[in-house]
């Protein structure tokens, strides 16, 4: 297949992407400039710069509008770290590889896997709320900037985190305007507290203005409200059925104005507190309760999870659609259009507010055993419609409700008597975590559950089995080896028939790993037809493609094909996807050993198709790995070098190495290297290899599927934007950077970003590349013909 270079702009990822990686403001951001560059210029200067104030004061906005403007100066992008829903410290390297977008698939620690990761990369880490994990944020962020020299780091806090070499800068509320001579409109709104208050409550009442009869009645209410923005944020929606007279006459019973003078974070604190004291008072007795009960939740919950954990006992199920209804209107909830629908989210200080609302200790215990219930009964659902139509959609909403997962995991490890429930739970479905890409976490999880769980029967044995087949997956053969013999040896005497399939489907796949032989077939077939007889879809179409991948390397590649083939059709038959792109590709590794790379590279971009929704990078490095010993075998070295490039990066996703990952192919893929550096010679194989390992995985699958025929070099949708092709244009014409960003009108770091997108959407190396390429298509429009294809052949 010919080899055009091309990523479609705006991609972003968890890896290496030179973009934002950044949630989109849902609200215009008013006011602190000098906050802004005081912090952007702490940036340049130190390492570690933590953003500390009491809560609701603007802690993470800020950090967000100046993350947003520091991009260019991080190649390696910007990523967010969110631990408001974390409890569980021993996870926090883990949410941090997770926010990296790492999948692990290796044996190694998450905080050896961040080591390596973010060793050579210029990137910007902005770390969410970590007061509650203030000594462990410490210690993970000096460890991490001791070994990652162009990595920064922008936390937010309550508190100082006390780590070596932060740098502390203290968020203040916003100014309020002086009470003893209150300005006209025009001059009052220039004062950040009350334009903030404008524009809340202009798009909560429309037509909404600051004018000459209510501008005092405003400045003395931004005034009673501290210039807290989260405490402007949650008065303002208050318009909706109060005036304004009445919001200040509310609030004046409560609060004691300001006489004069810079806030601080205590009184900060205490008059945050009495807001949501005086909104408490505010919403109906149900309301009430329903925002005490919805603090059980983590990361947000969707309707149908309000109503099954905090409906009863004074809340009919009826009611909550209206409660909750009536908690956005009051902005104690968030709302949030998704993939699966509807979703709603406390700020963390509304949901801690909440927290201590509840009545009592009992009542805390029934609502973690009622959201427990919830997400066990919401994981099972998945488990039984997971092979089928509905598996992506299945599998979008639990990662949704990742965070809630935990919560209940972490409650279940904690509280006697709730261990087996939570092996259940984390049980469930059982392709959910492979597909997730977090198998260390679950290994966690499943010792700290077995460790205190009882000797229960099936599920026990299912969690045994699970461990078994995740630490194959991640490599560690050696441990691998001992958790299978158990799961087989309980399997037995325990007479399950469900987990005895699996024990030897996965001793199979342990000695296809370990050592590529025709030793693991005969296993394979006997738990083919072990899942048959059990009617385990999810078992056959994987022990299929699986054997399929085994016959095919050790050498009966017409059974391989045969195999292949049938694991697809029983997946499509089924409905299923995750397992059907493997299959597919285990297609493509027969048709291209059998000699015909043409259907070979068709498939393998079908497969890549199947694996987008799953953001796959195990399954995808297996594609990009056999496209890359396809261009070799066609010769197109320099395309060949850039997928091993892209092969890096993925690897580097994945926190392992082609050694850890696929041991067998070690030996094909450095005979292939060798080949590729050979043919280029050092300098241009690091060109083009180095261009590669800065995709991201949403770019890297771009490039390979935009890949396209041989038989027509001709046939290629442009691949540049049209700046970038004003900017080709120019450097055709011997333009500088600078003259281009001059002509333009745009900064010489963005001309000399777009030269740089050029070069690694064409493949090229140069600048004289460049010019002959816009040459050739400007010829190309005018004799009306289509554009050349920029194909690494022609080099």
């Amino acid at each position: 297949m010919a080899r055009p270079s091309t990523a479609r702009d705006g991609d972003r990822d968890g890896d290496r992407s030179g973009g934002t990686g950044l949630p989109a403001e849902v609200a215009s951001f008013v006011g602190r400039r000098d906050e802004l560059t005081a912090v952007a210029g702490l940036l340049t200067t130190s390492r570690l710069v933590t953003l500390v104030g009491a809560g609701g004061v603007g802690k993470t906005r800020l950090a967000l509008r100046v993350a947003a403007g520091a991009v260019a100066a991080f190649p390696d992008g910007v990523r967010l770290v969110e631990l408001a829903p974390l409890r569980d410290a021993t996870l926090l390297p883990q949410s941090v590889v997770d926010a990296l977008g790492i999948q692990e698939h290796s044996d190694r620690s998450p905080a050896e896997v961040l080591r390596d990761f973010l060793a050579e990369r210029q990137l910007l880490l902005i770390v969410d709320n970590c007061e509650h994990l203030a000594a462990p944020c410490a210690a993970l962020l000096e460890e991490l900037l001791r070994t990652a020299p162009g990595l920064k780091v922008l936390a937010t806090s309550r508190q100082p985190l006390g780590a070596a070499g932060e740098h502390l800068f203290a968020v203040s509320p916003l100014p309020v305007p002086a009470l003893d001579r209150i300005p006209g409109p025009r001059v009052l709104c220039r004062n950040e507290a009350v334009e903030l208050f404008r524009q809340r409550a202009s798009a909560i009442r429309p037509g909404f203005a600051v004018t000459e009869e209510n501008s005092a009645t405003v400045a003395r209410l931004v005034a009673a409200l501290d210039g807290i923005p989260l405490a402007i944020e949650l008065a303002a929606p208050w318009l909706r059925v109060l005036t304004l007279g009445e919001l200040l006459d509310g609030l004046a019973d409560r609060f004691a104005l300001l006489d004069s003078g810079a806030v601080g974070p205590r009184h900060a604190r205490r008059t945050l507190r009495e807001l949501m004291d005086w909104s408490y008072d505010l919403c109906s007795p149900q309301e009430r309760l329903l925002w005490a009960r919805l603090s059980v939740f983590s990361g947000g919950f969707d309707l149908e999870a309000a109503e099954a954990v905090c409906s009863g006992d004074g809340i009919p199920r009826a009611a909550v659609l209206t409660l909750v209804a009536g908690l956005v209107d009051k902005s104690v909830l968030s709302r949030q259009e998704t993939a699966t629908g509807t979703r709603f989210r406390p700020l963390e200080t509304v949901r801690e507010y909440g927290a201590g609302r509840l009545a009592s200790g009992e009542e805390r215990l029934r609502l973690r055993r009622a959201h427990r219930d919830h997400v066990l009964a919401l994981f099972r659902r998945a488990e039984r419609q997971w092979v089928g139509p509905e598996q992506i959609a299945w599998f979008d909403r639990l990662r949704l409700d990742h965070d809630n997962l935990r919560t209940a995991l972490e409650f279940c490890a904690e509280e006697p008597g709730e261990a087996e429930a939570g092996l259940a739970l984390a049980a469930h479905p059982r392709a959910y975590w492979v597909a997730l890409g977090s198998l260390r976490e679950e290994h966690q999880w499943l010792r700290r559950l077995l460790a205190v769980a009882g000797d229960a029967g099936d599920v026990r044995t299912r969690a045994i089995g699970l461990d078994a087949w995740f630490t194959v997956l991640r490599g560690d053969l050696g441990l691998a080896r001992t958790l299978l013999a158990e799961h087989r040896e309980r399997a037995e005497r325990l007479r399950d028939a469900e987990e005895l399939a699996w024990a030897i489907h996965h001793s199979a796949v342990a000695i296809g790993l370990e050592r590529l032989t025709a030793e693991a077939v005969p296993m394979f077939e006997e738990a083919i037809a072990r899942h048959r007889a059990l009617g385990n879809t999810l078992g056959v179409i994987s022990a299929l493609f699986e054997l399929s991948l085994t016959e095919s390397l050790v050498g009966d590649v017409q059974r391989g094909l045969v195999l292949s083939r049938e694991a697809v059709a029983v997946a499509e038959a089924a409905g299923e996807t995750f397992l059907r792109s493997y299959a597919v590709c285990a297609e493509g590794l027969a048709l291209w050993m059998s000699g015909d790379r043409a259907a070979a590279d068709t498939r393998l971009r079908e497969a890549i198709r199947l694996k987008q929704p799953f953001r796959d990078r195990w399954g995808l490095t297996l594609c990009v790995q056999l496209s890359s010993w396809s261009a070799v075998e066609d010769g197109e070295y320099r395309y060949a070098a850039h997928l091993l490039g892209m092969l890096r990066a993925l690897w580097e996703g994945l926190g392992a190495t082609v050694l850890q990952l696929v041991p067998f192919n070690v030996g094909a893929h450095e005979s292939y290297e060798a080949r590729v550096r050979e043919a280029l010679g050092p300098r241009a194989f690091q060109a083009a290899f180095a261009r590669g390992a800065k995709l991201t995985l949403e770019q890297i699958t771009t490039e390979v599927l935009r890949a396209e025929s041989r038989a027509d070099p001709s046939s290629s949708a442009h691949p540049l934007t049209r700046r970038e092709r004003q900017v080709a244009g120019l450097v055709a014409q011997g333009r500088s950077n600078k003259e281009i960003a001059g002509q333009l009108v745009i900064s010489l770091r963005t001309a000399e970003n777009h030269v740089e997108h050029i070069l690694a959407k064409l493949g090229f190396t140069s600048r004289a590349q460049i010019a002959v390429w816009a040459t050739e298509h400007e010829h190309s429009r005018a004799a009306g013909g289509r554009p050349q294809n920029p194909g690494f052949q022609s080099w």
